[in-house]
């Protein structure tokens, strides 16, 4: 019998996204749809951007948990149109970002505040951060660095 595609996004929830561990490939919003076909499951990625360095462990680990779970038969398919936006972020993958020390993406043109002490009083270091979709902010407060996820 074969699982239903409720469960297996409840599975993909569970698969961390691999520059960013604390949040999975689904609250990141990459995950795009699951459905079978046939006997074989395609699961629908989008990469954050186009060349993002990650998108070949994501589908490799994609694949894993679902192996490990007893799908044998997956392909995964690269879509890249509509591309990626920071706005696929759910709210809890948001939530996880903040309490994990990275400030969330907001339209507004940088983070509302430090995620380690709130305070509103940030500036920022560099354009980029650690990895592609992020930049390096500082607090002027408590004087930590921080990253914060870029809106796309």
């Amino acid at each position: 019998m074969r699982p239903e595609v409720a469960e297996i996004w409840d599975w993909l929830d569970q698969v961390p996204d691999p520059e960013i561990p604390v949040i999975s490939v689904v609250d990141l919003g990459i995950v795009r749809g699951v459905e079978w076909d046939s006997d074989t499951l395609e699961v629908a990625v989008t990469p954050t951007y186009s060349g993002c360095p990650a998108t070949s462990v994501i589908s490799m680990d994609i694949e894993t948990a679902l192996r490990d779970r007893g799908i044998e038969k997956t392909r995964i398919k690269m879509q890249i149109s509509p591309p990626w936006t920071s706005d696929w972020l759910t709210e809890k993958g948001s939530a996880k970002l903040e309490d994990y020390g990275i400030a969330p993406p907001r339209a507004a043109g940088g983070p509302k505040h430090c995620p380690r002490c709130k305070s509103e009083n940030v500036s920022r270091i560099s354009q980029f951060g650690s990895t592609p979709c992020k930049a390096q902010w500082r607090c002027t407060d408590c004087l930590e660095p921080f990253d914060y996820f870029k809106c796309i």
